[in-house]
């Protein structure tokens, strides 16, 4: 897909690829999930700090965390209505679980949010100790949690699977911050495919792993040499087996360009 401005979460619904873009204007940019043409733009009301993107086939709606807002930005897309409700934390990345509620990482404090589709605060989970600066959060058929986690400077970089009360690591990979075959540095998004195995967007190491369902390494998806700058969001179409990845340039410590790489899995 075209080359742009940082993108910052993408999704699809109803057959149509959504981007967003952390810009003034025109932030969402709706592509036909087939041909990939640019089929409109829509401006989000008052977004301020875009940092993820996912949607809701039940509910039909797209929505999109705002960090520095402390809020979730809701899109119902057959009405092309916006609304926002507050999350009182600074939200990361958002998914989607079983019974149509959002699930926001709030880094900050450690914490998983789950909200209705109305935006209601359903339960907030705290999360184990040893998981620091969780970015983003899925929620398996158990009800268990994969969580991805570790910042800049924190020394582990992991991907954990959480116990449904938040209290105990079932399963984890990763450990000390690095390269190696079984380190991340930077694991910041996650997608699963029908079957729950995951895909870890490995960012400074610029690859996606795919790992088993008990988080097992099977092998590395998509490779360096496959990308021009660092996978930073992903999104796994499970209708048509397409992972979708934002493929971001990082220079003087920001996102500049960016383009969505998709690949048959």
């Amino acid at each position: 897909m075209p080359e742009g401005e940082q993108v910052a979460g993408v999704t699809s619904l109803l057959g149509e690829i959504y981007l967003v873009r952390p810009k003034e204007r025109d932030q969402l940019e709706v592509y036909d999930v087939t041909t990939y043409s640019q089929l409109r733009r829509l401006t989000v009301p008052d977004l301020r700090s875009v940092t993820d993107m996912t949607s809701c086939t039940h509910f039909f709606c797209v929505y999109i965390s705002d960090h520095h807002g402390e809020c979730i930005h809701s899109l119902g897309v057959e009405a092309s209505a916006f609304t926002r409700w507050s999350v009182e934390d600074r939200p990361s990345c958002l998914s989607v679980n079983a019974s149509h509620n959002v699930l926001a990482a709030c880094p900050n404090v450690r914490k998983i949010k789950e909200f209705s589709s109305h935006g209601d605060l359903l339960r907030e989970i705290k999360l184990p100790d040893d998981v620091i600066h969780p970015w983003h959060t899925i929620q398996t058929r158990e009800n268990e949690f994969i969580v991805c986690h570790g910042d800049e400077d924190d020394a582990v970089h992991c991907v954990c699977k959480i116990s449904a009360d938040g209290r105990h690591i079932v399963h984890s990979h990763g450990g000390q911050r690095g390269s190696g075959h079984d380190q991340y540095d930077g694991p910041f998004h996650l997608a699963v495919d029908r079957d729950e195995f995951v895909f870890v967007a490995d960012c400074r190491n610029r690859r996606v792993r795919l790992l088993s369902p008990t988080l097992r390494h099977v092998r590395n998806i998509v490779s360096h040499d496959q990308l021009k700058w660092r996978p930073f969001r992903l999104y796994f179409d499970v209708l048509r087996s397409r992972l979708y990845v934002a493929d971001n340039e990082l220079k003087e410590i920001k996102y500049k360009s960016s383009r969505v790489v998709v690949f048959s899995a």
